[in-house]
């Protein structure tokens, strides 16, 4: 509805003012399944997108180049896009959602099918389009991908909204549950002393659930008496992954 695809049957979308169509707000969208042509050079139908959203083909030439180079794909410029892999076509095809400097950004599961070096480079590009005042609405279920970029979330649950709100808010309104901890040596006895539950464990490092921080702050204290070497300690909200959980488990 947002994009036009479908009509709405009720309810206004607005943007600055304004109602968000073709004519009025200039947006990019990245739709999760890829939509460029595997027999195309990639530099033509790049060129092709930006004509299209009415970028001259002078700068849309500067545009595609800077991009490529951004994103680590102008050496693939001159292939069809069937030659290139996942990765680099998803890295094509956010191409297609920026090249005409777009004030509202909609991606939709941005980091499918990028190893991690590729998922670096994307990850500091919407950073940057952030720092230069684009406005980016991201659908994804990387909870750890939506912590790590959004302000503001909203979560659905068979199409009704189940929480929406400030992250950083939402999260404080929850009470500390885990306990990150890492020691030299192992700190299990210490831990079952005060009957804590350890979630995960592996190499001296521990999940630990806790009911409240005065049991984090009594087991800090425990490992401080007995002169354990403490590498992290960490005492930690719900992650969003756990809210997410919590709220659309059921």
């Amino acid at each position: 509805m947002l994009l036009g695809i479908i009509k709405k049957d009720e309810g206004e979308i607005s943007w600055n003012g304004k109602a968000v169509d073709r004519k009025n707000v200039n947006f990019g969208y990245l739709p999760e399944e890829r939509g460029i042509y595997p027999k195309t050079k990639i530099y033509d139908q790049l060129i092709y997108f930006a004509k299209l959203k009415g970028v001259s083909k002078e700068e849309a030439d500067k545009e595609v180049r800077k991009w490529a180079e951004k994103l680590k794909v102008n050496e693939y410029l001159e292939l069809p896009a069937e030659k290139l892999s996942k990765g680099n076509q998803q890295k094509v095809q956010f191409i297609t959602a920026i090249l005409h400097d777009p004030e509202l950004i909609v991606l939709d599961e941005p980091f499918s099918g990028l190893d991690p070096v590729n998922t670096e480079i994307l990850k500091n590009v919407i950073l940057e389009l952030v720092k230069n005042g684009k406005y980016i609405i991201m659908s994804s279920h990387q909870m750890s991908s939506i912590e790590e970029f959004c302000t503001d979330v909203l979560i659905l649950n068979k199409g009704k909204t189940v929480l929406k709100g400030n992250l950083k808010e939402i999260k404080e309104g929850y009470p500390a549950n885990r306990i990150s901890l890492s020691t030299k040596e192992s700190s299990e006895k210490y831990i079952k002393e005060l009957g804590l539950e350890i979630e995960n464990s592996k190499n001296n490092e521990y999940e630990i659930k806790i009911n409240d921080e005065e049991e984090g702050h009594k087991l800090f204290n425990l490992l401080a008496e007995n002169k354990e070497k403490v590498l992290k300690f960490e005492i930690k909200k719900p992650s969003l992954n756990d809210i997410f959980i919590e709220k659309v488990g059921e």
